[in-house]
Parts: C-alpha cells; sequence; structure tokens
C-alpha cells in the first residue's frame, strides 16, 4: 500500500496517496459539524456546532481531529481497520514539540499505522519546485511563514512567523464592503467568493494612494440579490500584505520581512536563498500580487535581489496552492522505501519523543 501524505492548514485540508505529479486527490475544509445539546433550548434539542481542530496552522482540538482524520483516511482514502499503512504530515514552522509528539502518539496508538513521518512545510515546498535551498514566503489562511532553508535545513533563528493570514484579509474586505456599503448585509461566505474573484494588488504603494480618485466602481449582484459596489476596497487586501499598518499592525511588508530573514543567515548562503524565493498558499494566486512582489524585491536595499522560483512545467497547475503536499508525496517516496520513518517497533520501544530523532 502506497502512502498516504496528509497537509492540514487552518482552511483547507489535503490528502491522498503519494503522487509526486498529481494534485491531492482530496481537498476539504479544515472543520468538522458536531451535534450538541443546546441547554437553553426546551427539551434538550440538538444543534450543530462547527469546529476547527486547526488555528493559524496548530491542531488546538485532538478530539476533533481525530474525527476529521477517521473521515478522510477510512472513508476517502480507503483504509481499512486493521490494515492501515503508512503516512507523512506536513508540519508548519514553529510547531511545538509537544504537538508533534501528541501527532504521532494519535497515528500510533488511534490509528495503527505501520510507518510515520513528519517534514516541515518550507523544505517540502521547496522539494516540490526541485531544490533543497532557498527562502519560502508562506501565506496561509491564518499566519505568514518566512524561512530560510539551507540543504534541506530550516534556519529556524532566522524565520519569522506573521500572526496574520487570509482570515484576517477576509475580515479586512468584509470591513471595507461594510463601509461602502452600509445598508446591505453581506454574508461571510460571500465575503470570501468576492476576495477570490476581485481581491488584486496596485503596481506599487503610489499606484494605490491614486486610486483613491480613479477606481472604477463595479457592481455586483450577491446570491440574495442584494447589490454592492466594490472600488478601491478590491485593492486594499493586497495591500495590506505590503502595508501591514492597513491591518493595525506596526511591522513592515512581506519583501522587507523575507530580505531581513535572510540577512541573518550566514552569507555564504545569501544568494542562494534570495534567488530561489518561493511564493506559497492561494492567497498569492491574487492578481497582480507576484508582480508587485517582484516589482518590490527589485526595489529592495538588499544587495542580492530576491527572485521568485518558476515551477517545473512537469508539475501540476496550482502547484503554490499545494506545494507542501507535493513536496511531501516526493519525500515519502523516498523515507519510506528506505525505511527512515518510525515504525511501530521504534514507537512501542521509545515513546513519542522518538519523532524528534528520527523525523528532521
Amino acid at each position: 500500500m502506497e502512502a498516504v501524505v496528509v497537509d492540514a492548514g487552518s482552511k483547507l485540508l489535503k490528502a491522498g496517496i503519494a503522487a509526486p505529479d498529481q494534485a491531492p486527490a482530496l481537498v476539504m475544509p479544515s472543520k468538522m459539524k458536531l451535534e450538541v445539546e443546546d441547554q437553553q433550548l426546551a427539551d434538550g434539542a440538538v444543534v450543530e456546532e462547527v469546529v476547527h481542530p486547526v488555528v493559524r496552522g496548530f491542531v488546538k482540538d485532538w478530539d476533533a481531529m481525530e474525527d476529521l482524520l477517521n473521515y478522510v483516511l477510512y472513508r476517502n482514502i480507503g483504509w481499512e481497520i486493521g490494515d492501515e499503512g503508512q503516512i507523512l504530515f506536513t508540519e508548519p514552522l514553529f510547531t511545538p514539540k509537544a504537538l508533534r509528539e501528541q501527532l504521532v502518539q494519535l497515528m500510533f496508538e488511534k490509528f495503527n499505522v505501520s510507518g510515520f513521518y513528519d517534514s516541515e512545510q518550507a523544505v517540502l515546498s521547496l522539494y516540490a519546485v526541485g531544490r533543497i535551498s532557498g527562502c519560502t514566503v508562506d501565506i496561509g489562511h491564518g499566519k505568514i511563514d518566512i524561512a530560510p532553508v539551507c540543504e534541506g535545513a530550516v534556519q529556524h533563528v532566522a524565520s519569522k512567523r506573521l500572526e496574520i493570514g487570509g482570515v484576517d484579509l477576509t475580515n479586512l474586505f468584509a470591513q471595507e464592503l461594510k463601509r461602502s456599503n452600509p445598508s446591505v448585509n453581506i454574508d461571510p461566505s460571500d465575503v470570501e467568493r468576492l476576495k477570490e474573484q476581485y481581491a488584486c494588488c496596485a503596481e506599487d504603494q503610489l499606484a494605490f494612494e491614486a486610486l483613491e480618485n480613479s477606481c472604477q466602481p463595479e457592481r455586483h449582484t450577491l446570491p440574495d440579490g442584494q447589490v454592492i459596489t466594490i472600488e478601491k476596497e478590491r485593492y486594499i487586501v493586497g495591500e495590506a500584505l505590503f502595508q501591514p499598518r492597513i491591518l493595525g499592525l506596526e511591522d513592515y511588508g512581506i519583501v522587507h520581512q523575507l530580505v531581513t530573514s535572510v540577512s541573518n543567515v550566514s552569507s555564504e548562503y545569501h544568494r542562494q536563498l534570495l534567488e530561489n524565493t518561493m511564493l506559497c498558499g492561494g492567497t498569492i494566486s491574487m492578481t497582480g500580487f507576484e508582480d508587485r512582489f517582484q516589482g518590490e524585491a527589485n526595489l529592495s536595499a538588499s544587495a542580492i535581489r530576491p527572485t521568485l522560483v518558476k515551477p517545473p512545467e512537469y508539475m501540476p497547475e496550482n502547484l503554490a496552492k499545494h506545494s507542501a503536499w507535493l513536496g511531501g508525496a516526493i519525500l515519502a517516496k523516498v523515507v519510506f522505501p528506505q525505511n527512515q520513518h518510525v515504525t511501530k517497533g521504534e514507537y512501542d520501544e521509545t515513546g513519542p519523543s522518538i519523532v524528534h530523532k528520527k523525523c528532521f
């Protein structure tokens, strides 16, 4: 049985049999609907409650995570109880040791896997484009991770996590739409779709500021028939990544953060890191984002300008959205056949701490 690769994010969970040249077979929301008794209703009526096991990249509700993985592995991937296979998980930047141990414990004690491995998302994303060194800028649903990687090892001292992500950009977009359309009540799910349809990046900061008086309004009819007008709001989503003060954060934009992170690595690696910069996550598909990023990179004070890596032609479309999963599929083809993974015997002998010795 081929190994399974799981990339569990705050918004989406991606899973499938390790196939490096294919997108993950399953992409689904990282949430569970639970039926709970509402004590405030008569007769103890049951209501549905939506639970998000993963928050800003890290598992926060292990019971819900177990239920979600049960659904994914047995009902979708096709595992059978008593005949479970090997599994590889992608791991966010700065994952606490305790969470790594909880995951390996869950896999061996609840799912009875025959082999386990995990690896950091930054490393895996670079594997997906044929690199072992470079720097990833991963704009996730609940966080932005900037990680220099030298010869397959994340430089944690130089890495940085920003506690903002796609969910914060969606909330910002909702606020701006409400400000310009005060009489319209927009459903949160509609805001997410509107962001994906309309959000874009201005060419630079001056162009963004000029849009105040020159942006052409566009009318959009919501599913319920209400009509809204979208103007400069479409540009503010992307601008917030380059001017975090828009989100109320006293911090530098992502290009400056990238250059600063790399500057904290030994200078002999600077060129290799900056000239192999990779953007990851669904947000980067925003119209104009890559051009804006490269434009700001070209104006950087760094002696070496960040240059974006282009994905190989043979890799699936939307590689940036699935890069960590695809890199995991590549790695799974190596670690399991070569017995570099955690085995059931090793887990039974050493316990959950074995993950720190075998997975790095």
